[in-house]
């Protein structure tokens, strides 16, 4: 094991998928959404100079390079589409949920979009109204895609190689805040299957279930609340479709108390969705009703303090464990 950064992580998986794919290519703005700012985005400008004749710097117009890259896939090729701020994808939303999503299906399976569109969602400090969007759980609502979300510099390198190896267009969604943050990565060749939820600390009083960088505060707040006493065990679904639900079910078993903590706003988010799966799979196994902690139902806002007020906060998290400890 080695440890690395996950903005390295996910920059080795891609020049990994490059170099051995000659179908695979990228479009990508200078690479902002793959690593960041400055000085990260040097080693971007290093791959594109290693991989000139497959990596695009389109203009910044998203309905017309994601179209490009629906096209480009439906004819072969395995583009990978970095889309930047996720609420950008709303400029390209036909492309990405009436074409991509529906060719194989519409064309009785004789036509495949393996695409990938990659995206940086949720609240990052001062992205304000239209830069802090976390629209998982619209395409989630869209079938024929495939949405993956890692949380640790391991899961993005094994799962962006899963993602631009599936037939099915894939939407890559992450987490800016997670660039810096540093684990174990295998010195060997992974691939992460999509569908295969991870137990990210096992505990046996609660179960909490998150995606993206809510696994690394929900992390944080387990270990405060061991000195409560209290035991949490985080799970990881790393994918919503496939999702592992076999894997959330045996922890609800295990535990019999639920919390889910949810990027999305509260309502229709990815957070409601499993609660109403587990309600309807293991009510009779709920000590206490399923806790939700989500971004509140209004617009972003830029004030620093406003936006952590209507954040699932450590403090909101740490909240609704105790709530349900006690209900159960």
């Amino acid at each position: 094991m080695r440890e690395l950064a996950y903005y390295e992580a996910k920059l080795e998986a891609l020049r990994e998928i490059l170099d051995s794919d000659d179908k695979a290519h990228l479009i990508a703005d200078s690479g902002s959404g793959f690593l960041g700012l400055s000085p990260r985005r040097t080693l971007f400008r290093e791959l594109a100079k290693d991989f000139s004749g497959r990596i695009l710097s389109p203009p910044i117009s998203e309905l017309g390079f994601c179209g490009l890259a629906v096209g480009a896939a439906m004819t072969g090729l395995r583009p990978i589409v970095d889309i930047g701020t996720a609420s950008f994808v709303f400029e390209a939303w036909p492309q990405v949920v009436n074409e991509a999503a529906n060719a194989f299906y519409m064309s009785g399976g004789q036509t495949r979009a393996p695409v990938v569109f990659h995206m940086l969602h949720g609240l990052r400090g001062g992205g304000a109204a239209q830069h802090s969007h976390s629209p998982q759980a619209m395409f989630w609502n869209t079938p024929g895609l495939e949405i993956v979300l890692p949380s640790s510099p391991r899961d993005v390198r094994g799962l962006l190689k899963a993602a631009a190896a599936t037939d099915n267009p894939t939407i890559f969604i992450d987490h800016a805040l997670l660039f810096e943050i540093k684990g174990p990565v295998p010195e060997l060749d992974e691939v992460i299957p999509l569908g295969q939820a991870e137990v990210k600390r096992a505990g046996g009083d609660v179960s909490v279930f998150a995606t993206s960088y809510m696994v690394q505060r929900c992390l944080a707040v387990a270990e405060l609340m061991e000195r409560e006493g209290i035991q949490v065990e985080v799970v990881d679904p790393r994918t919503l479709v496939p999702l592992d639900f076999d894997t959330l079910m045996a922890s609800v078993e295990k535990t019999r108390r639920v919390v889910i903590v949810d990027e999305c706003h509260q309502s229709c988010g990815v957070g409601a969705e499993l609660a109403a799966r587990i309600g309807q799979a293991g009510f009779d196994k709920l000590k206490a009703p399923i806790g939700r902690v989500a971004t509140m139902d209004v617009p972003v806002p830029y004030s620093a303090p406003l936006e952590d007020f209507i954040s699932p906060s450590e403090s909101r998290i740490a909240a609704a464990i105790r709530a349900v400890i006690q209900r159960g």
